[in-house]
């Protein structure tokens, strides 16, 4: 790799895959369900993450980065640990997933509908695969970022 090459930093490309826009329910207690939508973004410059932005009817949107491998299991088995996991609903009215996100301050479950976020999901893995996730990352920049400390910025 070129060493003027920003660590850990892929090619530029266009949006391949659409974002997804789904309409999610959060779960305010046991009982109480408050609809809301979400937006899905996979950018192939950094596939093994996908950008969640979680559109509030009121005030900000709350903007998550989620491991794209998180999510593509979490619709069938339990995936995650810590702040994130997806696991799937018992059988019901449609497919679906639980997706638990944590922080200090906040804990929010939400029920996604699957069958949408499997097929964009598929999408994205035909544009970049598991096994190349990690291809075009500057590894060497990156290694010497951590022995060297962060380059000055060139003029």
């Amino acid at each position: 790799m070129h060493r003027d090459q920003p660590p850990l930093r892929a090619r530029s490309a266009p949006e391949l895959v659409p974002a997804l826009l789904l309409d999610l329910d959060q779960m305010l207690d046991e009982f109480t369900r408050s609809p809301m939508r979400a937006r899905f973004r996979f950018d192939a410059d950094m596939p093994a993450a996908i950008t969640v932005e979680f559109l509030a009817e009121r005030g900000p949107s709350l903007v998550w980065l989620l491991g794209r491998e998180l999510l593509h299991r979490g619709i069938t088995a339990m995936s995650g640990s810590g702040d994130v996991r997806m696991w799937p609903t018992l059988p019901g009215r449609r497919p679906a997933s639980w997706l638990l996100l944590e922080s200090d301050e906040v804990e929010a479950l939400f029920e996604v509908p699957t069958a949408e976020l499997a097929e964009w999901l598929d999408a994205t893995y035909r544009i970049v695969p598991a096994e190349a996730e990690l291809d075009h990352l500057n590894w060497d920049g990156f290694l010497r970022e951590l022995v060297d400390g962060p380059a000055a910025p060139s003029e």
